[in-house]
Parts: C-alpha cells; structure tokens; sequence
C-alpha cells in the first residue's frame, strides 16, 4: 500500500462525512489539516480514526491515535507504520 492509496481511502471516508467541505475534497493533500482546511469539526477526528481501522482493515494502538494532531499526513504516517507491523 501506499501513501497515495491511504490518501485515496481517507478521500472517500470523507466524501461519506456530512460536516467534510466536499469542494476542498479536490485540493486535499497529505499537507492538508483535517480542521483548518476541510472542516471537520475535532469532535468527528476520533470517528474517522475508527473509520480507517474499517477501510484499511487494520486496528491502530490507543497511544498512537492519542497522540495524532489533525494533519491528514500524520494520519497517512499511522495507517503505514500499522500496516508494516502487520
């Protein structure tokens, strides 16, 4: 897998995600902040977490997602350091 497939995965977590800006959808980058730039409020951070257990089929540790801030690359970073302990 790579950072542009989890990329994609987390684009269509989001396109199912009301509170998402659909339009900045289409700028999305791994530079891109999950708040700032897309307009998910910090509430909904921890439901597309789990969101992304589902797509990628994977379980992330509870200190690892504790430690997340809203970058979309930091979330790209987890999902790939999950995958390679698999």
């Amino acid at each position: 897998m790579t950072r542009q497939d989890v990329l994609d995965g987390i684009v269509r977590i989001l396109k199912e995600v009301k509170t998402v800006d659909q339009e900045a959808l289409k700028n999305i980058s791994e530079d891109s902040d999950f708040i700032a730039d897309l307009g998910l409020p910090s509430t909904e951070m921890i439901n597309i977490i789990a969101k992304a257990e589902d797509e990628f089929q994977l379980e992330f540790d509870d200190d690892d997602v504790d430690a997340l801030d809203s970058k979309v690359s930091e979330t790209i970073d987890l999902v790939m350091r999950t995958q390679q302990k698999k």
